[in-house]
């Protein structure tokens, strides 16, 4: 029976080692633990606890019954290093990196392939409020590099008399572009948004979001996409 015992406890502790991070005391067939749920099996699992081999670093509730977390301690590790050869737990630690590798790369490719998704979804999200209505003023050639400037500088001034007029209010991006457009009557709603990008990239403006329901949003072609969120006010930045 010692035996047994022991060898259940050298089996936790083995897995223990590979899992820093802690596992179920008990577990199992779907969520293993580090002991199953049999007589011996819990005698050993509080024999490891009072000798001081595995600390409980948390406790999860799970309908009536409280579980256990566990993780190894440096006497845990010591006795396992008594017992067992030094080889044979590095083997299970390079096990346990290399299958973490693995999950890791899983991640990074999930996590890639949802980047990808989310910069689709931008750039179709931007095209239907493109598409939702026709601006006033129509869309024709882009601006030069130096119409760029102008139409800048043109918003900065505009939006200042805005916020000494209204200094309670953000302005409107359809109010803005219509005032821009009389500056610059070839300027394109790309032209404008463009523009307003790089103020704000600048960190010359703020760009505010629509809060309301999107099927309320007024003048949706002059909305901007910034982030997750549909922009539709301007402000400067102080």
């Amino acid at each position: 029976m010692a035996d047994k015992s022991s060898q259940l406890v050298l089996d936790a502790l083995s897995r223990a080692v590979s899992e820093p991070a802690g596992l179920a005391l008990f577990g199992s067939k779907s969520n293993p633990g580090l002991f199953n749920s049999t007589s011996p099996a819990r005698q050993a699992a509080q024999q490891c606890k009072t000798d001081g081999y595995l600390q409980v670093i948390a406790t999860q509730t799970k309908g009536k019954n409280a579980l256990e977390i566990c993780a190894i301690t440096e006497k845990g590790l010591s006795y396992l290093l008594d017992q067992l050869s030094p080889k044979h737990v590095l083997e299970d630690l390079v096990r346990a990196v290399q299958a973490r590798a693995g999950q890791l790369a899983d991640l990074v490719a999930t996590a890639q392939r949802t980047e990808a998704g989310l910069q689709s979804l931008e750039a179709m999200t931007q095209t239907v409020l493109q598409q939702l209505g026709k601006p006033q003023i129509t869309a024709q050639a882009g601006q030069s590099a130096n119409g760029s400037e102008v139409c800048k500088s043109t918003a900065m001034r505009y939006l200042t008399q805005w916020e000494s007029a209204r200094p309670a209010e953000d302005c409107p991006l359809p109010e803005l572009y219509r005032h821009m457009a009389e500056a610059s009557p070839s300027l394109s709603i790309g032209c404008f948004h463009d523009g307003l990008r790089q103020l704000y990239g600048q960190q010359k403006i703020y760009l505010h979001p629509w809060t309301g329901p999107l099927y309320d949003l007024p003048e949706p072609p002059y909305a901007l996409l910034v982030g997750h969120e549909v922009a539709y006010y301007a402000s400067l930045r102080k």
